[in-house]
């Protein structure tokens, strides 16, 4: 029997939907995750793409969380918007949406209830279990979408060994093979049998409310009766909050059109700002791009339309498109009006009837309309500033608002990476400086035995003056010494050259060598001019990490920059390695940078590493979290923070490199050794 593609498996429209939704938003990858795991195909997918040999280590994942990880969040959400394509292709009658909505329902309940299992019975990986009991039907899910007849009987008699020989492909491992294909068994001929197979089986039976469901419970893991029907009833109550959550209806009928047809909708129209982003030339500044895009704004909703920039709490009118704009500037300090309330607050409203003020007025006189709504260019780094277009009064504001709301986020990333270009010029000159420090170290190490050299050449010149017939040596001694200040020359100006290196290939990255090299950088460049003292405690232990030079050092910079910037009146800085760090069967490389500013807000603590308003006035971008995380999360490590009003403490965990004491040993041994 043939083993389906991947990606044609059909999921809830309600779930694709509440994930794209996901990653057009701010979700990160543990939010977008917890979508995932609540459905069968979404999980294929993510599944199959990280254990495949593209990312070089195939057969090692076997949890939704590790699988996320491997990808990273940018290519989760080209998966899920590639799945959100796909699903329109799927073209399902009344009858086989409510048999989707079942299945959903018995998966992930299953699914549940086998991590319940597993923490009750020891199990030592909790989300293997979970994932296991999302996959263990997928054999029913490939029958879904054939017509009714003999193959798909053939594949609902066969969905068992279908599902185990997928397990098998995907390179889940021999115990998730047998635990579905086992999954049916007796109780009694399991008894002895893996923990992952006896974990599966039951749970199968207990999310089919099968009667024989409790009988087995005891007779696999020895649990009573009124233990098991707590935990079922535990579940239920937690399936039917994730059902509510995704507003998927579990009593009476189902039918997926109307989320079916919203799907595609939203698609249709991420579709639209897709190809008026595509059209919009490259601009570079905030105004000449708020400017551009209100053109294809126009262009793409066909209505009249205004644009304002926010500049250090004032809104001033920029652009208009039925006249030249008047000159119109509004402070926020007093959102009263629709334009100033949606600046402030950052979320899309129509104009309500009774409730005008005179400046909205004179907006709808501008688009001669009469009504309007608006939306915020708000992005990771700040608000932008503001879109406004005219409506009809029978016009359908719902539809309007989600074609703004997607095309106000696209816009609100293109200013943002224009002000992340500016950044990365910043830090591409720290970067230069880095480099040229670092060549100069290496210069400095080799003129010191010139100097000497060029030392003993003198002394010997002096010695060989009192002695005859030393006179036939001088000329040459003297050419000697004029070509050593030759090479002594040569290195000063290699020195006040650039350099470049080239990292493919090469070894782990040395962290405390690192650090020693930035904390000289950082000295005269950012710790002197803010009177900050920054004290280094290095491990003398080997603290080669698996990464390459240039993530490490933009996470350090990120962070270090973060914590100066907290201390505007000067404080204390702390760099501290420590090496090996065990934690979650790994070894690690720990790195803690701690300041002695007064804290992180409460409102920035509670979206820690998501991109957000900046705390620290305009010139700050706020995402330097947001890409710590990205970087970490890319390098699968793991970083954790603490802050109180006596400072913030980041601890980093960097993968510490396979052996990776040889690097010294090597460093040190002769050729030949």
């Amino acid at each position: 029997m043939e083993l389906p593609a991947d990606g044609e498996l059909p999921s809830l429209p309600q779930v694709v939907l509440r994930a794209l939704e996901a990653c057009r938003g701010d979700a990160d990858y543990r939010d977008i995750g917890r979508i995932i795991s609540a459905d069968t195909a979404l999980c294929v997918r993510v599944l199959a793409l990280a254990n495949s040999a593209l990312y070089g280590r195939p057969g090692e994942i076997n949890s939704i969380d590790q699988a996320l990880q491997r990808l990273g969040t940018n290519q989760i959400q080209a998966l899920i918007i590639t799945a959100s394509l796909r699903q329109l292709l799927f073209d399902l009658g009344a009858d086989r949406w409510q048999q989707l909505r079942d299945f959903w329902r018995h998966s992930l309940t299953t699914a549940l209830t086998a991590r319940a299992l597993g923490r009750l019975t020891g199990y030592p990986n909790n989300e293997e279990a979970f994932m296991l009991g999302l996959l263990h039907n997928v054999g029913e899910l490939i029958a879904l979408r054939q017509p009714t007849g003999e193959n798909q009987q053939a594949l609902l008699d066969n969905q068992t060994e279908m599902g185990a020989r997928l397990a098998e492909h995907w390179g889940l491992g021999q115990m998730a093979v047998d635990a579905i294909r086992y999954q049916h068994a007796p109780a009694r001929e399991i008894r002895d049998a893996g923990h992952l197979v006896k974990l599966i089986n039951l749970s199968t039976r207990l999310a089919l409310a099968d009667s024989s469901g409790i009988e087995a419970a005891q007779t696999i893991f020895g649990l009573t009766s009124a233990l098991t029907r707590e935990i079922c009833a535990r579940i239920e109550r937690e399936v039917s909050s994730v059902a509510q959550s995704l507003e998927i209806p579990l009593d009476g009928p189902f039918d997926g059109e109307s989320a079916h047809r919203r799907l595609f909708n939203r698609v249709v129209r991420t579709a639209l700002v897709e190809q008026a982003m595509q059209t919009l030339p490259a601009q570079s500044t905030d105004t000449e791009l708020l400017v551009t895009a209100l053109r294809n704004l126009v262009t793409l909703t066909g209505r009249p339309g205004l644009v304002f920039q926010e500049q250090d709490g004032v809104l001033r009118l920029l652009a208009a498109t039925r006249t030249s704009p008047p000159h119109i500037e509004v402070p926020l300090d007093n959102p009263r009006s629709l334009v100033t309330r949606v600046a402030t607050l950052h979320e899309t409203e129509a104009l309500a009837a009774d409730n005008r003020t005179i400046l909205d007025q004179q907006l709808l006189d501008l688009l001669d309309c009469a009504s309007m709504m608006c939306v915020a260019v708000n992005g990771a780094l700040h608000c932008h500033g503001v879109y406004v277009i005219g409506l009809d009064a029978s016009g359908d504001a719902e539809d309007s608002q989600v074609l703004l709301d997607l095309f106000a986020r696209r816009v609100a990333d293109l200013a943002d990476t224009l002000e992340l270009d500016t950044r990365a010029h910043s830090d591409e000159m720290l970067e230069h400086l880095a480099r040229r420090i670092e060549l100069r170290k290496r210069v400095h190490e080799i003129s010191n035995p010139l100097t000497i050299v060029r030392q003993y050449i003198h002394q010997l010149q002096g010695k060989l003056a009192s002695l005859e017939g030393s006179e036939s040596l001088k000329p040459d001694l003297q050419i000697l010494r004029e070509e050593m200040d030759r090479a002594a020359g040569l290195l000063e100006r290699i020195s006040e050259s650039d350099s470049t290196d080239d990292h493919a290939g090469a070894p782990p990255l040395d962290l405390n060598s690192e650090l020693t090299l930035l904390c000289e950088l950082f000295e005269d460049a950012l710790f002197a001019p803010a009177h900050i003292d920054c004290q280094p405690t290095l491990t003398s232990a080997d603290t080669h990490v698996r990464a390459t030079r240039g993530p490490v050092r933009q996470l350090v910079m990120n962070l270090v920059r973060n914590a100066v910037e907290a201390m505007d009146k000067g404080g204390q800085l702390h760099l501290q390695t420590a090496a090996p760090v065990w934690q979650d069967g790994r070894q690690w490389v720990e790195l803690v940078i701690e300041d002695s500013g007064e804290g992180i807000p409460e409102s920035v603590r509670n979206r820690l590493f998501k991109p957000v308003r900046s705390t620290k006035g305009p010139t700050h971008s706020g995402l330097g979290l947001s890409i710590v995380k990205q970087l970490m999360d890319d390098m699968e490590g793991i970083v954790s923070c603490k802050t109180s009003d006596r400072g913030t403490s980041f601890r980093l965990l960097l993968p510490a490199a396979p052996d990776s004491g040889k690097y010294d040993r090597e460093a040190h041994e002769e050729p030949g050794q």
